[in-house]
């Protein structure tokens, strides 16, 4: 297993709100990913402490040979400490007021992807064969979408693609999506920040990751991509080879 990750300010923002770690385990690996609320004070603080919050939840109680349950619980239990670390810290000032962040984390255990989330930064699963989005996004035009008032096509360009409907912190409990799928030897898992989905499509990822040149490279390529159109927004990528 190899693990890459790459975070940058992009075009136009003047602060990077984005926050990736990663935490080798024994016989398991757990990454995180934060994007702090776009125009929401302190956006970086939350991000950053929402992350490691998740993840030392995720050291604490991680043990080999866990059932699938078990490993369910944990990630839903970091949510929630993730969750409420951010929100008490924002009723310490009024410069913390209102933050927020999303929060996608992933857990490689067993030969089987665990991945939680809430907002809409995303994971990819991808090899030789196929790109799949494994999170759904919690945002306003997903459930526009689902409600048949927007095609994809129109959510690309809808005003109000931004607009998340769940986050980190910005209440006193948050409920995230958990999902669970078998790995196979040439699978790749993609975590990002919205400042790259939203300027990549899905056959371009996977043209990057599975069909592009070294590994090693395909974060730094990707950021670029996004620059090249733009970068309106703080862009994060993070990905894992197996």
């Amino acid at each position: 297993m190899e693990v890459w990750g790459l975070t940058d300010i992009g075009n136009v923002r003047e602060q990077n709100q984005d926050y990736y770690l990663t935490l080798p385990l024994e016989n398991a690996m757990a990454a995180v990913l934060c994007d702090g609320m776009g125009g929401a004070k302190a956006g970086n603080i939350a991000s950053k402490l929402a992350a490691e919050v998740f993840l030392e939840e995720i050291r604490r109680a991680y043990r080999e040979h866990m059932e699938p349950d078990m490993v369910m619980f944990m990630l839903d239990t970091a949510v929630g400490l993730a969750n409420t670390a951010v929100y008490e810290n924002s009723l310490l000032s009024e410069e913390m007021y209102g933050m927020g962040t999303t929060l996608v984390g992933v857990l490689l255990y067993d030969r089987t992807l665990y991945t939680v989330n809430v907002g809409d930064s995303r994971a990819y699963l991808l090899n030789r064969r196929e790109v799949r989005q494994i999170t759904i996004d919690h945002s306003l035009v997903e459930l526009m979408v689902r409600r048949g008032e927007l095609t994809r096509e129109e959510a690309k360009t809808f005003p109000g693609k931004n607009v998340i409907t769940r986050a980190v912190g910005t209440e006193r409990s948050v409920r995230a999506d958990i999902f669970k799928q078998p790995l196979y030897t040439g699978d790749n898992i993609l975590l990002c920040s919205d400042g790259l989905s939203n300027l990549l499509a899905d056959q371009e990822l996977l043209f990057e990751v599975a069909h592009g040149a070294r590994k090693r490279d395909c974060c730094r390529r990707l950021v670029e991509i996004a620059k090249s159109r733009g970068a309106p927004d703080n862009v994060t990528v993070l990905l894992i080879s197996l």
